[in-house]
Formats: C-alpha cells, structure tokens, sequence
C-alpha cells in the first residue's frame, strides 16, 4: 500500500514539491551564513518525493540555534512552502483518491515551517514513536 501511495504521491505532487525545495536549497546556498538553510531544503526535498515509510522527528539534542533557524527558515522559505502544502493539499482533496494524499500535504506544512532540529527516520525506528508527522 505504501509502495502505491508513493508513486500516486510521487506523480501528484511529490516531483513538483521537491523541485521547489531544490530550487530553495539552490537559493539557499548562494550565501555562505543560509547554507544550513539550503541543506535542511535538500533533505526536504528527498523526504517529499517519497515520504511514506518515513517520519520526522525532533532530535533532542536541538536547542536554541535551531529554534533561531526555524524563525529565519520560515520568514525565508517556510511560509512559501507551508503554502505550497496546503494549496496542493486542498486541490489533492477534491478527489476521493487524492484524499489521504491531501492530508499528507497538510502534514507536510508543519514540517515546512520549521524543519530545523529535526530528522527523518523510517517509521520503523523506535524513534518515529516520537515523532511529528507520521505516513
């Protein structure tokens, strides 16, 4: 099932997603203080091209740097993306297929916020008990 609903996230919204987390990451990296920035893009951009399977979640050992990065993440590139989730979620829910695929884009827009001090595990890792956003 996992396997399935990858390929329709993949060919729905997963491709488009991770191009414009690239292009963030690109952006990103132009200066040398936003490289960390445009690294948290690109593991962004492999998780959304096939996100089920996998979690994200909060690594205990993030402090106040990340907290810090998060409020510059989401005035850079977070709330781009965050509504980038949500338009696409919205527009996957007009579909009974695209439904769980929808939901998984809202999922995403949490992540999309603030993805500094956190990490992406399979749900098989005892860790992904703990975690934010589960597929």
């Amino acid at each position: 099932m996992r396997t399935l609903l990858n390929v329709l996230w993949f060919a729905l919204s997963g491709l488009w997603l991770a191009l414009g987390y690239v292009l963030a990451g690109v952006i990103m990296c132009v200066l040398i203080i936003t490289i960390p920035f445009g690294i948290a893009s690109f593991r962004l951009a492999a998780y959304v091209i096939w996100p089920f399977g996998r979690t994200v979640v909060r690594r205990h050992d993030a402090g106040g740097p990340s907290a810090l990065g998060n409020i510059l993440w989401f005035l850079l590139v977070g709330v781009w993306m965050a509504i980038s989730h949500l338009v696409l979620g919205l527009l996957l829910c007009v579909t009974i297929i695209g439904i769980p695929l929808g939901i998984g884009n809202f999922k995403l827009a949490s992540v999309a916020i603030a993805p500094l001090g956190k990490e992406i595990v399979p749900t098989s890792d005892p860790r992904a008990a703990l975690g934010t956003v589960s597929f």
